[in-house]
Order: C-alpha cells, then sequence, then structure tokens
C-alpha cells in the first residue's frame, strides 16, 4: 500500500520537525558549552544526533511506502535561555510538543487504515514516552537539589 497523500504531507512535516529538533538541541549543546558544562554539551549533541535519525526512520519509511518525500526549510531555533535549569525545561516541553505530533501521525494512520504506518509508528511512540521520562528525571533533580543539580546532571549526562 503507497501512503496517501494525507499521510506523505504529514510525515514531510514531521521529518522538518525531527530536523528542528535536532537544530535545538544542536544550539542547546552550544549554550552548554560557553557555560563550560561538557557533560550537558555532550548529551545535547547525542539528542541532535538521535532526532536526525528519527528524520532518517521517517525518510526511509515513507520513501519505501512510495510517499513523496521532501525537506523542507527549517526555521531558525532559540539560542539563549535563561539558565541550564530553562534549558531543561524546554527540553521537557518540547518532547511533550513532539509526542502530540507523533499522536496525531498515529490518529491519520489510523484514519488512513494504513496498519503498517501504525504499526511503523509505534516504535515512535514508545521513544517519546522515555524521552519525556528522561527529561522530567533531570528536573527532578533540580526540584529537589536546586541549583546544586546542576553539578550533578553535568556529570551524569557526559556519561551518556
Amino acid at each position: 500500500m503507497k501512503l496517501t497523500k494525507k499521510l506523505t504531507d504529514a510525515f514531510n512535516e514531521q521529518i522538518k520537525a525531527e530536523m528542528w529538533s535536532a537544530n535545538l538541541y544542536s544550539s542547546m549543546s552550544i549554550y552548554f558549552q560557553g557555560l563550560g558544562l561538557s557533560g550537558c554539551a555532550h548529551w545535547m549533541k547525542k539528542q541532535a544526533a538521535e532526532e536526525l535519525e528519527h528524520a532518517e526512520k521517517l525518510i526511509d519509511f515513507g520513501m519505501t511506502r512510495g510517499g513523496d518525500i521532501k525537506i523542507s526549510a527549517i526555521d531558525a531555533v532559540p539560542v539563549k535561555w535563561e539558565s541550564p535549569k530553562a534549558v531543561f525545561e524546554n527540553v521537557y516541553n518540547h518532547e511533550c510538543y513532539v509526542s502530540e505530533l507523533i499522536d496525531k501521525l498515529m490518529d491519520l494512520a489510523i484514519a488512513e487504515n494504513d496498519k503498517a504506518t501504525q504499526e511503523f509508528l509505534r516504535w515512535f511512540i514508545n521513544e517519546q514516552v522515555e524521552e519525556e521520562e528522561t527529561a522530567q528525571g533531570i528536573l527532578d533533580k533540580f526540584k529537589v537539589f536546586d541549583v546544586h543539580a546542576l553539578y550533578c546532571v553535568d556529570h551524569e549526562l557526559g556519561k551518556r
């Protein structure tokens, strides 16, 4: 079964969102590098690479299913944040937003009765649960240890 036009368009939008996410995390990495927080910078680089992998998965699946896959322009991302904690709050909120996008994509696959796409998207749904949990775990450290959490978080994230 070939991807419908609606699903193809939605895939193209999700690819754009994943690439924007990669740029966002790269920008956050630069921010952390500027602060001398190499562990946080390293983690953000890994996040950026992971988002590009997500885009590639979507591209490959869309192409395999005969979709008219296109790469569109990516809007600029933020380059400044109020604090390291604010960065991780942004990460959590962004991952929740991406989860909503994936859910909408799944809803469309269901509406289009495309079971192969539904099966493919289950991986992304599970991935988003992990992403939200990880970001929430980092924020929890800030809630408990306040500014002192930064040393712990930087050290821990550098191990990824």
